[in-house]
């Protein structure tokens, strides 16, 4: 069992609040087996005469606080604009706008959620998906709901129709990073693979590749996904693309669409996810599980409890796929979560024999 940080032996609030520190030790005490956080934040529910990194103010009013709100996050502390159902996280140059049901304790769950590691913005995410009362209903009550959960506000509009969905369970997905691989690989028998490739310079070659690729799946009846190079992916009839949370932005999600290109979407987290599912894609991507090398990640990896929170969450609503460090060794694991897909890099591109790797991760899906 992980050892909790009791939450009545810290500065949890200011001004210190023992019956919201009560509440939040008894959330807590109901969300299950978690590490405790190593970054102690304090929820300012007035502001503190210095406010640091360490703390979250929370105000209900951001223009009555306007000057003042800027000199917070210059030093450093995050503030939480709080009004009917809604609120809004402003917190190191980024602003996460929230748009859900505000229980009545929903500032000791937020308390009780950054105790249990979660970063502000997911913590606050969950808060808003807590109802009072909760913890008096099981003995696991983390929010599972997806009804509960709030709406992230501020998105692009999604496409008119979702994308094309993707097989429930997609097996193992070999991430890689050229079409030379592709081919191997699909050669295989394996059903499900994406191209990797990190530069689209010189753009003729890239098209070259993609194309490639594109071609060995048909050839093989396999499903192939194109990495960021959205519109080369387009230009070819790729089956899918692959796209980061910056990219929903840039990319042209609705030529994707009406093309009827699969979208995959990479998440980090609960706030992710939620912005995920805004565009309906075919698949949600949910890391890294595991420490990487592959790339440089924006968080901590997951580890296996977050991967089956998210699971239980999205069963059912949306095909999803397991990454970030992920091996023969740790698969089992990664399966026993639910989940019906892993992604995979090393441990083919860099086993000794690709073809016996390959055979041993698909038994993997069979046992």
């Amino acid at each position: 069992m992980t050892q909790t940080l009791p939450l009545n032996d810290r500065d949890l609030f200011w001004p210190p609040a023992d019956e919201l520190a009560e509440a939040a030790e008894r959330i807590r005490a109901r969300l299950g087996d978690w590490p405790p956080t190593h970054a102690p934040w304090r929820i300012c529910l007035s502001a503190p005469d210095e406010p640091n990194g360490g703390d979250l103010i929370v105000v209900t009013d951001a223009q009555q606080h306007g000057e003042q709100l800027a000199r917070w996050l210059v030093q450093g502390a995050g503030v939480i604009v709080a009004a009917e159902n809604q609120a809004t996280l402003h917190l190191g140059g980024e602003k996460y706008r929230l748009e859900g049901h505000l229980a009545e304790d929903w500032v000791p769950a937020l308390a009780a959620f950054l105790a249990c590691g979660f970063d502000p913005h997911d913590a606050l995410l969950l808060a808003l998906a807590w109802r009072d009362g909760d913890e008096a209903k099981s003995d696991d009550a983390f929010p599972h709901d997806l009804a509960h959960f709030p709406r992230v506000a501020g998105l692009p509009d999604a496409p008119a129709q979702a994308f094309p969905r993707c097989p429930e369970r997609l097996g193992l997905y070999p991430v890689l990073p050229d079409a030379e691989w592709v081919e191997r690989v699909v050669g295989f028998g394996v059903k499900t693979v994406q191209l990797r490739r990190k530069s689209a310079e010189p753009a003729d070659e890239l098209k070259r590749e993609v194309a490639r690729c594109v071609a060995a799946g048909r050839a093989h009846d396999a499903q192939v996904f194109i990495n960021d190079h959205w519109q080369a992916a387009l230009e070819a009839g790729a089956y899918g693309v692959h796209l980061g949370q910056e990219d929903v932005h840039t990319a042209d999600l609705h030529a994707l669409a009406a093309g009827g290109v699969r979208l995959g979407l990479s998440t980090h987290g609960f706030y992710e996810i939620l912005t995920a599912l805004h565009f309906r894609p075919s698949y949600i991507a949910l890391g890294a599980v595991f420490p990487t090398t592959t790339k440089v990640m924006p968080t901590a990896p997951q580890g296996l409890r977050r991967l089956a929170r998210y699971v239980r969450l999205l069963d059912g609503v949306v095909p999803l796929v397991a990454i970030g460090g992920i091996d023969l060794q740790v698969l089992p694991d990664v399966l026993a979560t639910g989940v019906g897909c892993a992604a995979v890099v090393r441990a083919v591109t860099e086993a000794a024999d690709p073809a016996a790797a390959v055979s041993a991760l698909q038994q993997a899906f069979t046992q």
